[in-house]
């Protein structure tokens, strides 16, 4: 049995197509494999049209390694507790760019994310290559974000950041997000664990760089984000249904794109365990508030 897929790069710094697979019937090692490079090559693969549920969502998952909880505070589905439900009607639409899940201490290696409802027009996800933009950044920048770190929390509701206002979904939901409190001090700079890519690891949860004031800390953060989500640096994805995004959660950010007004939108994602992010200096990151040993169930 032939292995061959295709990559078809969908961006110049980041996404790809991938065809050739059948994820719903246990690809076979060497095609796991050349996702896997692929996946390190360009940072989020998409799989037009699968015919996936929520089981075969986590067996393809599981193939590159152990999964999470489906989130450290918003339940998963009854019938399957690790798979987390993306739903438009229930207040989760990301809206802001975010990296998933970094106010842990040991946040996913990756994300993988199944169409399941989709609206008539709109709903599409963009995601960002957060390598490439710390290479964009100057050498004097670069050393000076290598010298930082932030704190992350979930103590900021990024899905009530949208146009308009949040409304009473979007509240009910942030309540049950904000529930328990995290807080974890990461890296500005986080050395990728495969590739040794030095990567921008930001997001909607990094509130803060320690050690600087309110202002300069705000500064700060703006002057990183916007290198991050230059076009430049971007990928913007139209689903279909049964589409499959797999993206590597180290290395890149995303967000949604809320322009399909009161239609339904349905998505189910699925997380792999990651590593402790490690800083150019050697320093790792340091859980200050919540316990995510329950999430991380599984990580070495």
């Amino acid at each position: 049995m032939s292995h061959a897929i295709e990559v078809l790069p969908v961006a110049g710094r980041i996404g790809a197509e991938v065809r050739g697979v059948d994820l719903s019937q246990d690809p076979p090692e060497g095609q796991i494999e050349l996702v896997r490079e692929a996946l390190l090559r360009w940072k989020v693969l998409f799989f037009r049209e699968q015919r996936l549920d929520a089981a075969a969502q986590q067996r393809f998952a599981r193939r590159f390694g152990p999964l999470t909880g489906a989130h450290p505070t918003v339940p998963g589905l009854r019938e399957h507790p690790d798979v987390l439900d993306v739903d438009a009607r229930n207040g989760n639409v990301a809206v802001q760019w975010h990296t998933d899940v970094t106010f842990v201490d040991r946040p996913p290696l990756g994300s993988i994310l199944r169409a399941v409802v989709l609206p008539a027009l709109g709903g599409d996800t963009l995601w960002a290559n957060t390598a490439a933009a710390y290479e964009d950044l100057s050498a004097e920048l670069q050393t000076l974000a290598g010298s930082l770190q932030a704190l992350h929390t979930n103590q900021f509701d990024y899905v009530a950041a949208g146009p308009g206002g949040p409304s009473e979904s979007l509240r009910a939901y942030g309540r049950v997000f904000e529930s328990v409190r995290y807080q974890t001090l990461h890296p500005v700079v986080r050395v990728h664990p495969e590739t040794g890519e030095r990567v921008l690891f930001l997001g909607g949860f990094a509130r803060s760089i320690a050690g600087v004031s309110a202002g300069d800390s705000k500064a700060l953060l703006s002057l990183f984000h916007k290198h991050v989500t230059r076009p430049e640096n971007t990928v913007r994805w139209r689903w279909r249904p049964g589409d499959v995004a797999f993206w590597d959660n180290r290395a890149t950010q995303h967000r949604a794109i809320a322009d399909f007004g009161r239609e339904p939108r349905q998505l189910q994602r699925v997380t792999i365990a990651g590593e402790l992010p490690v800083g150019i200096d050697g320093r790792t990151s340091k859980s200050l508030a919540g316990d995510s040993s329950a999430y991380n169930r599984d990580a070495a």
